[in-house]
């Protein structure tokens, strides 16, 4: 089953490291937060992707077509024109990486519209280049198809990120709560579609406007409910935290 990532969106939020790399390479402990959410994905067994490349898309090709020789043992023959071994090792990772151009600007419906062609099965994963999570996909993937609809979007209750208060009349606090855990669910992408995704598409679509709002009109969207953990790198806090968590050994989402 393939895995498509949404690589190509600008991450205007991130400036501090955006300006010189697409969000997608934008590292935690020295491997870009891409290579992070491609071993969760090969920790489950799927190991073919599709990457939808847009901004600064050519690091990220530059990144895979040099993949092997900077993460794993070589001995390079000097004297010997391209004569290079790479030996077996921890950093060769078994994988098939579609690298697919599909414009600065496009959104995010719109990408994986493009991205049709390399579809050859009756469904595939998708998720987004920012996000970490110990979801199991295995699990996921099989609710998917209990499920039997056409879109299956992975579901959290985000945490508030300030402390909430409760109140009796205009000034009597009754109760402080540090961050509780909100009401209601948001989408932690995370997907599993059936290729009839891409009747609800087109090369304009924003994914996550009319056609999800339409998937789920006509019946055809399923939450599987998270309760792990999940992040996603939005902001340069968010890229302190990672660097972090991973410093401390606190990676909830390294499951490999």
């Amino acid at each position: 089953m393939k895995t498509v990532i949404l690589c190509g969106g600008m991450g205007t939020r991130l400036k501090e490291e955006t300006e010189f790399r697409p969000k997608p390479m934008v590292e935690i402990g020295g491997h870009p937060i891409l290579w992070h959410i491609m071993k969760i994905y090969s920790h489950f067994g799927f190991r073919s992707f599709v990457l939808c490349l847009g901004y600064k898309g050519h690091l990220i090709r530059e990144y895979f077509l040099n993949y092997e020789y900077m993460n794993a043992d070589i001995t390079v023959h000097l004297g010997r024109r391209k004569d290079v071994t790479v030996h077996d090792g921890a950093g060769s990772d078994r994988w098939d990486v579609t690298l697919a151009e599909t414009g600065n600007e496009t959104m995010t419906g719109g990408r994986i519209k493009r991205i049709e062609k390399y579809i050859d099965g009756e469904d595939f994963l998708a998720t987004y280049g920012d996000g970490l999570a110990d979801v199991d996909l295995g699990e996921l993937v099989a609710f998917h198809k209990r499920a039997g609809r056409i879109a299956t979007v992975t579901g959290l209750q985000p945490e508030s990120r300030f402390g909430v208060l409760e109140v009796n009349g205009e000034s009597h606090v009754t109760r402080f709560r540090e961050k509780p855990r909100l009401d209601g669910m948001i989408s932690g992408g995370f997907f599993v579609f059936n290729r009839h995704i891409f009747e609800y598409l087109d090369e304009n679509s924003v994914l996550e406007q009319e056609p999800m709002r339409k998937l789920a009109e006509d019946g055809q969207m399923a939450v599987y409910r998270h309760d792990g953990f999940w992040k996603s790198m939005d902001t340069y806090r968010d890229f302190q935290e990672f660097n972090h968590l991973w410093q401390t050994g606190e990676t909830p989402w390294k499951v490999w």
